[in-house]
C-alpha cells in the first residue's frame, strides 16, 4: 500500500463514526496508531476535555511507565493543554524555556527519552474538544507538510467525534470517555498477551483484535477481556454483547 493510499484509508476510518455501536476507545487508539505509521513520530496521544474541564488521555499508543508519567503530566501542563486552551499548534521548542514554563512535563519528556513534542488542537470552527500530541525521539522538528497533515487528521477526528455526539446523547459519549482509562488498561494488556502468543507486533495484535470485533460485531473492550480470560479470541465469546449490524461494517 502506498503512503497516499494509507492516508486515504485513514481519513475513511476517521469518518466512520456513525455506526450504532461506535467505540470511542478503539477510534482514538486507531488514530494514534495511524499517526505513528503515517507521520515521522515515535508516539502519539489524544487528549480530550471532559465535562468537568479536565484534560485526560484515553488512548495513548502502548505507554511505557515513563510515557505514562509524561501523559499524566501533560494533562495539567505542557503543549497539549496549551493547544487545547489557545486552539493553536504548540511546539515545545517554540515557547522559550520549557523547563521554566512546564517543569513537570519537560522533566517527564526528557526522562521518557523524547527530544521533541508538538501538540495540535482538535477543533471544528469555534469548538475545541482536545488536542493531538506528537512525540519524537529524534531531535529535529517535523516538516511543515507533516504538521499540516497531522492538523488535518486531528480535524477529521474532531468532525467524526462531534458527528457522533450529535447523533447520540452527549452524555452517552461522555460516559464512554469517562471509562476510557480503565478500558485502555484492559486493551493494552490483551494486546501484549495476543502479541506474545502469536509472535506478532503490538500494532498487529491491535489490528487483529479490532478486525475480530468488527467482523463479529463485538465491543473491543469485551474482546480484550476475553483474551485476558482465555489467552486468545473466541469466534463468539460467551457473554459478550453483540452490536447491531450497520451498513458501515
Amino acid at each position: 500500500m502506498s503512503r497516499e493510499q494509507h492516508i486515504a484509508r485513514t481519513f475513511v476510518e476517521l469518518a466512520d463514526t456513525l455506526m450504532e455501536e461506535f467505540d470511542v476507545i478503539a477510534f482514538l487508539h486507531q488514530m494514534t496508531v495511524r499517526c505513528q505509521e503515517i507521520l515521522d513520530v515515535t508516539n502519539a496521544a489524544v487528549f480530550l476535555s471532559h465535562a468537568d474541564a479536565r484534560m485526560y488521555s484515553p488512548a495513548p499508543c502502548d505507554p511505557t511507565p515513563a510515557l505514562q508519567r509524561l501523559l499524566d503530566a501533560a494533562c495539567t501542563e505542557g503543549p497539549a493543554t496549551d493547544a487545547h486552551r489557545t486552539a493553536q499548534p504548540v511546539d515545545v521548542h517554540g515557547v522559550g524555556d520549557p523547563l521554566v514554563l512546564w517543569p513537570e512535563f519537560t522533566a517527564s519528556l526528557r526522562a521518557a527519552g523524547y527530544a521533541r513534542a508538538v501538540a495540535l488542537p482538535m477543533r471544528l470552527r469555534r469548538e475545541t474538544i482536545g488536542s493531538l500530541l506528537l512525540l519524537r525521539s529524534a531531535d529535529r522538528p517535523l516538516d511543515a507538510d507533516s504538521i499540516a497533515l497531522a492538523q488535518t487528521l486531528a480535524a477529521a477526528a474532531t468532525i467524526g467525534l462531534l458527528h457522533s455526539r450529535t447523533i447520540r446523547q452527549q452524555d452517552t459519549v461522555n460516559e464512554q470517555l469517562h471509562t476510557a482509562l480503565q478500558s485502555r488498561i484492559v486493551i493494552e494488556q490483551a494486546k501484549g498477551l495476543l502479541a506474545a502468543r502469536r509472535n506478532i507486533s503490538l500494532n498487529q495484535a491491535f489490528e487483529t483484535m479490532r478486525g475480530h470485533a468488527r467482523r463479529h460485531r463485538l465491543l473491543l473492550g469485551n474482546v480484550a477481556r476475553d483474551i485476558i480470560d482465555t489467552g486468545d479470541m473466541l469466534h463468539r465469546p460467551s457473554g459478550m454483547p453483540r452490536a447491531k449490524a450497520t451498513d458501515a461494517e
